[in-house]
């Protein structure tokens, strides 16, 4: 109601595996009938000028900007997540959030109230392994049958572009796909030169 752009439902099993066909289909249900039977979408902005509703929204503001003076005094984005705040702050939030829940002091239905017993879900969709197999033997098929001198020479000069922050990585990227690397060869010999992000852990 507060003029969203987009809404995305999760379905209800998403937590445990892929969704089943069933789960998604009630997930999309939903919309449809957020889209097509509340009339929301009949109008721009169904809450525009409710006090509270400006209210919040000023509240919002001004905590985002105290967040952004926060992280320019810090020396910016880069320098705050290289120090840990940011992600100090979304741990802290979190941690809040679910003692919130312990204590009661937050409601959410169906978890800390109006709680019922309940078996463990059983139609879990389940991927059979030989799917992964199957993968396995098309990509062995796809390296057998490619020019892999391409393929070595299109990796050859994005690991060197890697190295220039003045080259768009982008179209050699391309190069790549259209010699048929594979997406972990590509992320490889990236890896090389970038490294692994390993996230600093402020206590």
């Amino acid at each position: 109601m507060g003029g969203t752009q987009s809404l995305h439902t999760n379905s209800k099993d998403e937590a445990l595996a892929l969704p089943t066909t069933e789960s998604v289909t009630i997930a999309l249900r939903t919309q449809q009938i957020v889209a097509y039977e509340s009339g929301l979408a009949d109008t721009v902005d169904p809450l525009g000028g409710s006090y509270y509703v400006e209210a919040l929204t000023n509240k919002i503001e001004a905590e985002a900007w105290d967040y952004i003076k926060k992280i320019d005094e810090i020396g910016g984005a880069p320098e705050a997540i290289a120090k840990g705040y940011i992600q100090k702050e979304i741990q802290d939030s979190a941690y809040k959030w679910q003692m919130d829940i312990e204590k009661g002091n937050k409601i959410i239905v169906g978890v800390n109230k109006f709680q019922q017993e309940e078996e463990a879900p059983k139609n879990l969709l389940r991927v059979d392994g030989s799917v992964g197999e199957l993968q396995a033997k098309k990509i062995a098929a796809l390296k057998a049958k490619r020019d892999n001198a391409k393929v070595e020479a299109a990796l050859a000069a994005l690991k060197a572009a890697c190295a220039d922050d003045s080259v768009n990585l982008m179209p050699l990227i391309l190069e790549a796909v259209h010699a048929y690397a594979t997406e972990g060869e590509i992320c490889g010999v990236m890896r090389e030169v970038f490294g692994e992000y390993k996230s600093h852990v402020a206590l």
